[in-house]
């Protein structure tokens, strides 16, 4: 995803519970305490602000019970307390009720359930290193801070400087002893009674706290996390099906967008999301641009502070550390203490081929998708300036494809969505040198072009998109003559340095399904081969065939199985007409949701599907994460073929889901500045709340194969 090697990253433990609110998070062992040896902690703005928070009960550490996550930013520990004689049956019963935000706010709960009071003491050890997510996540710290400890009354302040900077946390626990240690309370809990405590920690900078801080006089529903969740959900679409297992996993979805979304301090107003928990709590460009479009049935204005935020951030100049080139759009940005040790060794980095196609599609889309058309030509002048990007820089030898190669070698090797170093690899397992062109980001090209094409169009610019269209249809025509291989039967992952072929099969080709830049005459070939047995592995599409020299089931990205991926290669599927090859990949993924409990993560192995065997966990994957969090959301409007169209005041809807789907209702689904209520039985639609302007047509638009179309009708689909 994010060009990390994640089988070497720092362990947080098989069973390490996160929780997650923007750019915070906490990660703990089962029983609410941090390991030492693991990379727990709870962050704040990519810094470890406490690496110590441990519990313990007349002196033994709490035996875990249970753990729950009631909500994506709140986790629930149930444990117990030794007895001192060590009797089997423990009276003791501790919970710990954390959230996290800006800062950490616990509430700690003794229950007392033998029929006699129990003295107890009760202490809470508290250590802050100041970490940078990077030293954490690579288990080195190259940082000789030494925090001071300084109790006062009831607050304990551990603070140090870094870089100029006087970074503290501050820690309250009313009614406790405070040392320099942690917290301590000495109670008696009255027979079959209880006791309880809230801790808050609050971070600062320079002794400025965050504005959301917690409190431990506020209720706990009333916290700032807890308030913007709950406007959140108010706000997302409401979804009802017979299936109570996959409106579990739709309704997890959309809570797990809410709480991944941050905003630029420079602009708060702006909503975007973070890639995913733990290790990518930072703006990424292609993981929220897919994110965004992915997730455009439940919030568009995320798609639009997307668009917005990386326009801000756009290249301006040519940069060969961080890769930055007039028009590129970011790889990472990152606003914590250590920015600085981010690819690229500044704040932003610009390595990735993909993100500045993506971001002109996208704009596309947000404009079929109505959002308010000054905002959209407001972007224009971005957009045209990725364009020329695209047929500059990133075409570097002027052969119509966009290519990579890393400036430095602090940079990305691979700078696709497969950025792992050894993501991209011939049949035989030998790895691809670059310059490299991607089959996928060809795609992703066209749909710019399209994109940039209807956008014109729209802006009563025929002879404009007339350019951009036969740009397209240039790609297209050479894309298939040089990608393609007609022996095999599918394209190239690529073209390496000397513009041979990469000839593994991977999944990337469904992608070009997705964008459309398929030859009619190839799309049957390749909707056959990426169903192949070695490919789709009963639990979903694999990124290599397990016939591949590279293949490994437990591999970052030769042999998982990615959501995101899925969700895209189910898209294309549907768009070339295959129905049921692309129910069948959808349903795939929303079974591995099941097993997963109702979560999807990042990825999962890429082991075939057995009687009574489970998807098996990739070590270190994220979870929750963007774009996994977006797929059962966007492989509903798959199934729903749902293609809004508001520049041309046209909806298409042809729901095509499988037997036994079930019925859905889904309300307030925004489009166009109105929220509509979509209900489906036996794939037959009926739709509520359409604006004035936007005309519903139930079938299916057809896909739009020959470029030169989009002079001669308005409506057809963009890429």
């Amino acid at each position: 995803m994010n060009g990390w090697n994640l089988d070497t990253a720092g362990s947080i433990g098989h069973h390490a519970v996160t929780i997650v609110e923007g750019s915070s998070f906490f990660i703990s062992a089962g029983n609410g305490d941090l390991d030492l040896t693991l990379a727990h902690g709870a962050f704040y703005q990519d810094t470890r602000i406490i690496s110590r928070w441990n519990l313990m009960i007349n002196n033994h550490l709490v035996e875990e019970l249970a753990s729950v996550n009631p909500e994506p930013y709140r986790a629930v520990f149930t444990g117990r307390a030794p007895q001192p004689d060590g009797a089997a049956d423990r009276p003791m019963v501790i919970e710990r009720d954390r959230q996290v935000g800006d800062g950490v706010r616990e509430t700690l709960t003794v229950h007392n359930y033998s029929s006699a009071p129990a003295p107890c003491s009760i202490k809470l050890a508290v250590e802050a290193d100041f970490a940078d997510l990077f030293e954490v996540k690579a288990g080195r710290k190259t940082r000789q801070l030494r925090p001071s400890h300084r109790p006062e009354g009831d607050r304990l302040i551990i603070s140090g400087r870094h870089n100029g900077r006087l970074l503290a946390v501050t820690v309250r626990a009313s009614g406790g002893d405070v040392n320099r240690h942690g917290v301590m309370y000495k109670v008696t809990i009255p027979a079959k009674g209880s006791w309880t405590a809230t801790i808050v920690a609050t971070p600062s900078s320079d002794g400025s706290e965050p504005a959301g801080k917690f409190s431990a006089g506020i209720p706990q529903h009333e916290s700032v996390p807890a308030l913007r969740h709950r406007r959140w959900g108010a706000a997302a679409p409401q979804v009802s099906m017979d299936n109570p297992v996959l409106e579990r996993v739709l309704r997890q979805s959309q809570q797990d967008l809410g709480s991944l979304r941050i905003a630029d301090p420079a602009h708060p107003d702006r909503t975007v999301t973070a890639a995913g928990a733990p290790w990518f709590m930072a703006l990424f460009g292609r993981d929220s641009l897919l994110t965004s479009l992915m997730a455009l049935p439940v919030d568009p204005t995320i798609a639009l502070g997307t668009l917005q935020t990386l326009a801000e951030h756009q290249g301006q100049k040519v940069n060969k550390l961080t890769e930055e080139q007039p028009g590129r759009i970011l790889h990472e940005v990152r606003l914590g203490s250590g920015a600085a040790l981010s690819l690229g060794g500044d704040t932003t980095y610009y390595g990735t081929a993909d993100a500045t196609p993506l971001f002109v599609k996208l704009l596309g889309e947000v404009s079929r998708w109505g959002l308010e058309a000054r905002a959209v030509q407001e972007l224009l002048p971005s957009a045209d300036r990725a364009l020329d990007w695209i047929t500059s820089y990133g075409d570097r030898d002027g052969d119509g494809f966009v290519e990579y190669e890393r400036a430095t070698r602090h940079g990305l090797l691979n700078q696709g969505w497969k950025d792992s170093y050894d993501g991209i690899n011939f049949a035989d397992g030998t790895l691809a040198e670059p310059p490299i062109a991607l089959c996928e980001v060809q795609g992703y090209v066209y749909s710019a072009y399209v994109a940039r094409a209807l956008l014109a169009l729209d802006a009563g610019d025929p002879a404009l998109a007339r350019i951009w269209g036969d740009r397209a249809a240039e790609l297209k025509e050479e894309f298939n003559r040089r990608f393609w291989l007609p022996k095999r039967g599918y394209f190239a992952v690529a073209l390496d340095k000397d513009k041979r072929p990469v000839d593994a099969c991977a999944s990337n080709m469904g992608h070009c399904l997705w964008s459309g830049i398929v030859d009619d005459d190839k799309a049957a070939l390749v909707a056959r081969r990426l169903m192949e047995p070695d490919m789709f592995s009963g639990w979903g599409v694999r990124t290599l065939a397990s016939t591949m020299g590279a293949f490994n089931p437990v591999s970052y990205h030769n042999g998982s199985v990615w959501p995101h991926d899925n969700a895209l290669i189910a898209d294309g599927l549907m768009r070339y007409g295959f129905v049921e090859e692309s129910q069948r990949v959808a349903m795939a993924i929303f079974d591995a949701a099941e097993a997963f409990g109702g979560r999807l993560p990042e990825l999962f192995c890429g082991f075939p599907r057995e009687a009574g065997r489970a998807p098996v966990d990739y070590p270190a994957s994220c979870s929750p994460q963007a774009w996994a969090s977006a797929t059962p959301i966007h492989l509903i409007r798959v199934l729903l073929r749902f293609d809004p169209s508001a520049s041309t005041g046209r909806l298409w809807l042809s729901p095509a889901f499988p037997d036994g789907f079930g019925y859905l209702r889904k309300e307030q689904v925004p489009l166009a500045g109105s929220r509509l209520t979509i209900e489906v039985s036996e794939n037959n639609a009926h739709v509520t709340g359409l604006p004035p302007s936007i005309e519903l047509h139930l079938g299916t638009q057809e896909p739009l194969t020959d470029l030169i179309r989009v002079h001669h009708d308005p409506g057809r689909k963009a890429g």
